[in-house]
């Protein structure tokens, strides 16, 4: 699973990695400790008719950790769909429909998980990329995810809060090194297969679940691990201190 994780880019950065056409006004700022129902950043790829060529616009958005289904009741129900398990998102209620055209780019720097040693000793650990940028902080990369929009109907038509926009965190079986840390673990989404994953003119299905899920498997193999300190724990902590290793 994916329920705590790290995005410490500044906005300008993400727009150059991903190729951001258009960048939304509010946007969520960098943090070290993001846990599920808060604002996060996410890159999505979607249809303008005053787009040149394909007619798509890539943007950068802001939406609620926690997908909230466009025919559910109530957006609490997001609150529980913080990840979506890859393998079953085809075919799930909640999944199916954002997996056709609504799939989303999750912008990250790294993401934590619990350890549970075998007597029940749990320790925090930090997972990242290997390899650093040209400033020699942690790469950049991104989680494939789903994204919606509910509508409140409670709302006036002009009303900011008339649309909520909701994401959630593709999950698949762990692999290599990170399989003894956890079960699960995000799927992370190759650079070669951001443009067909984001594509809302490409029909999403099972093919396509199963080819990111297995480029994600092999990228994963180079990511990192190290213990951190309990404080990663408590969501009001934040700040780079939070990723030092901790013996």
């Amino acid at each position: 699973m994916c329920g705590r994780y790290v995005a410490a880019k500044a906005v300008g950065d993400i727009q150059s990695f991903f190729d951001v056409d258009r960048v939304s006004e509010h946007l969520a700022a960098p943090s070290w400790n993001i846990a599920p129902t808060v604002q996060v950043n996410v890159v999505l790829d979607a249809p303008d008719k005053t787009a040149p060529e394909n007619g798509v616009v890539r943007r950068l958005e802001s939406a609620r950790w926690g997908l909230v289904p466009g025919w559910a009741k109530d957006p609490s129900v997001g609150s529980r769909m913080f990840n979506a398990r890859i393998e079953e998102a085809a075919d799930k209620p909640s999944f199916k429909n954002a997996v056709v055209k609504r799939r989303a780019a999750i912008p990250a720097s790294g993401y934590y998980e619990w350890h549970t040693a075998a007597d029940g000793t749990k320790t925090p650990m930090y997972i990242s990329p290997g390899e650093t940028d040209e400033d020699g902080d942690t790469a950049l990369f991104a989680f494939a995810g789903l994204y919606e929009w509910w509508r409140n109907p409670a709302a006036a038509d002009d009303s900011p809060d008339k649309w909520l926009l909701s994401t959630t965190i593709l999950t698949q079986d762990s692999e290599g090194p990170l399989a003894e840390i956890h079960s699960r673990m995000p799927v992370v989404l190759d650079r070669d297969a951001l443009d067909l994953w984001l594509d809302p003119t490409t029909e999403g299905d099972r093919d396509l679940l199963d080819d990111v899920a297995a480029s994600g498997a092999e990228t994963i193999w180079s990511f990192q691990a190290h213990s951190v300190g309990r404080d990663v724990g408590n969501v009001r902590n934040d700040g780079p201190g939070l990723i030092v290793p901790h013996a």
